[in-house]
């Protein structure tokens, strides 16, 4: 027998592989007709077939992997085998780290790695909490006038300050807010753009030159040697780069700006504001958390995290990761023709109820008690596993961990309305406003 070796193997027999079993394409044509979201399709089709099923949307199959082996041998265990396709948002990014493949890739992750991790990251911990202070004062001024908030947009305010310290050293400004707002639009408006590149890019020019000019103003900036109150931030690491290595232009420093800057507060503003949402359904769970230990201490940050990580289970921040069989292979006893594309779902694994009992419950204890949830590093993988898992896992863990540090002991916001929907785009994202109001503090 032929066998990897390793937790998460996938022993076969050569020559005993079976295609991947294929849904009915009546299910396709009903889905097509109603008009239904992706996440619905993939998730009948996982139902009916099974962890690792294929289905047709047009002449080509495309694979569903959900089951958690499956997804290991994919991500973690085979990358070269299963190589990550075109980035759906390189009209944003550029040839930063998240789009880029091969050789490039390489470089441009090791030099990043060492930022988002150990000393790295202790870096940037004083500017994830100014961030979180800025926000706590500016809810204590929401509580004491009776001002009403949207929590989502007070998410994204924090993370995008929270990152933009962290890349130049400075607190997020009112003009440098409004000229962002340029990012999540354009990543808003990525999977509804015509698929001809220039026609693409025409629709969004002029957010995509509004992101380019406060790019250019952070990077000669940089260029200068002036460093914010805070001193040097990531751009200066980009900056400094550019001296040996004559790859990093001015245009590849820009597309990792800006990749850092969409990925490193889109995905955190959608997990906190999910978390509110989520603690609003279920009140019990903030005083559980509060009440694990006392402030400052590793029993009630443990808590906070285990509220993060529920968050996350429940709402990854990549709901599919696509992939493409770059040559033939077996998958779970199964043939995988080379050109076959992979949509790995970290959302349906994260549902799966065999994986995870009575999995639309929210429940923190899930990250805090013994077994409490599946061993299998492919059962949950919010932001990927694998050498192409996301940079920013540390960053962001800790600054949402921190932010709820400072506020969930003395703000509980009370919703007036909550999205009916989510919407499953480049992440999956509260479908609407969230407005709320705060208690006034205590005299």
């Amino acid at each position: 027998m032929d066998t990897e070796a390793g937790p998460g193997a996938l022993p076969h027999v050569p020559g005993t592989e079976r295609p991947v079993p294929e849904v009915e394409p009546g299910l396709v044509k009903r889905w097509h007709a109603e008009g239904g979201e992706l996440v619905e399709l993939l998730a009948q089709v996982r139902e009916r077939v099974g962890g690792v099923a294929a289905f047709r949307i047009g002449p080509a199959r495309t694979v569903l992997v959900t089951d958690p082996t499956a997804v290991q041998h994919v991500l973690a265990r085979h990358p070269d085998r299963y190589v990550k396709r075109s980035h759906r948002a390189r009209l944003l990014i550029g040839d930063g780290v998240m789009a880029a493949t091969g050789t490039a890739w390489k470089r441009q992750r090791r030099l990043l790695q060492s930022q988002f991790t150990g000393t790295g990251m202790r870096r940037y911990e004083h500017r994830i909490t100014a961030a979180a202070r800025t926000t706590a004062e500016r809810w204590d001024g929401y509580a004491r006038t009776g001002q009403a908030l949207d929590v989502g947009r007070e998410m994204y305010r924090f993370a995008l300050d929270a990152i933009w310290r962290s890349l130049t050293g400075h607190p997020l400004d009112d003009e440098t807010e409004r000229e962002l707002t340029a990012v999540e639009a354009v990543a808003t408006a990525i999977p509804t753009l015509p698929a001809d590149v220039t026609e693409a890019q025409d629709a969004v020019a002029a957010d995509l030159a509004r992101i380019d000019a406060v790019a250019r103003r952070a990077i000669e900036a940089a260029r200068s040697g002036t460093a914010g109150p805070d001193g040097p931030g990531l751009v200066h690491v980009l900056t400094n780069a550019s001296t040996e290595r004559p790859e990093y232009t001015d245009q590849l420093i820009r597309d990792e700006l800006v990749t850092l800057l969409a990925a490193g507060h889109e995905t955190t503003a959608s997990t906190l504001t999910w978390l509110y949402l989520l603690l609003d359904r279920n009140p019990g769970a903030r005083g559980q958390a509060l009440a694990a230990g006392g402030e400052g201490s590793p029993e009630r940050r443990q808590a906070i995290q285990a509220l993060v990580h529920e968050t996350l289970r429940l709402y990854p921040s990549a709901w599919i990761l696509p992939r493409r069989a770059a040559e033939d292979d077996t998958l779970a006893g199964h043939s995988v023709e080379a050109g076959t594309d992979i949509l790995v779902c970290p959302y349906l694994t994260h549902r799966d109820p065999e994986l995870w009992p009575d999995p639309e419950r929210f429940d923190p204890r899930r990250f805090t008690a013994p077994d409490g949830r599946p061993a299998h590093p492919g059962a949950y993988f919010p932001f990927g596993i694998g050498p192409r898992a996301c940079l920013g896992l540390q960053f962001a863990l800790r600054e949402s961990t921190v932010l709820l540090e400072h506020l969930l002991p003395v703000h509980t916001p009370t919703f007036s309305s909550t999205p009916s929907t989510a919407e499953y785009g480049i992440t999956v994202r509260p479908g609407g406003p969230a407005p709320a109001m705060l208690a006034p503090l205590p005299a």
